[in-house]
């Protein structure tokens, strides 16, 4: 059924033609990862350089490498998780250069990202950054902020939602290196509990 179900969204995804100033690239597919993921990470939208050729979100430019790197740093392999974007198209400027989703962009896609993250219901979601933390709030709250609750687990649609900062280098400004890659630490520690204990309910905050 999960995978009937996952085959029948990505069919309605490539058939989504809604936001007119994207590049439709329509990343989602067998290569995000296995329908089953007891994992799944938010970006915020395919990039030119990375998924928007490869068309596999954070894969193929310098956020890729990082997210690969700080997904090592977890203990967690990209083939046991599940890596999708708030926006499923590559949002670009008028002279053709990434730019941040607009918020209706945003609000169009959110019935996808709904749809995933019912298909394939994840113990642990992560928001790789404030856009996709966005975005899985419109779906239901959970007020959660980067600032003041980065790698904080927290409940959510009756599973386990952290965010921790977008992998891109930018983030860098507002969070070193050094803290990054011990929220990471901290989020694979989480991911292998909600792996191996069967109720996910009772490891999350009171």
């Amino acid at each position: 059924m999960t995978i009937r179900a996952f085959a029948g969204l990505v069919d309605d995804v490539q058939a989504c033609f809604a936001c007119e100033s994207m590049a439709h690239c329509h990343t989602l597919g067998p290569a995000n990862g296995s329908p089953a993921a007891r994992v799944l990470f938010v970006g915020e939208a395919p990039g030119r350089f990375g998924a928007g050729r490869s068309g596999v979100p954070f894969l193929g430019d310098q956020s890729g490498r990082r997210f690969e790197s700080l997904l090592e740093a977890a203990g967690l392999r990209r083939d046991e998780v599940f890596v999708t974007n708030a926006v499923l198209c590559n949002p670009l400027d008028a002279s053709g250069r990434n730019r941040r989703p607009k918020a209706s962009e945003v609000e169009r896609c959110g019935r996808f990202l709904r749809r995933q993250v019912e298909v394939i219901d994840p113990g642990l979601v992560v928001a790789l950054g404030g856009v996709a933390l966005d975005a899985l709030g419109r779906i239901e709250p959970h007020g959660l902020s980067l600032r003041d609750g980065c790698a904080q687990p927290a409940a959510w649609c009756g599973r386990a939602l952290v965010a921790v900062y977008h992998p891109g280098r930018r983030a860098l400004v507002h969070r070193s290196e050094a803290l990054q890659q011990q929220d990471w630490r901290e989020l694979g520690a989480l991911a292998r509990r909600l792996t191996t204990e069967p109720l996910r309910r009772p490891l999350l905050p009171a």
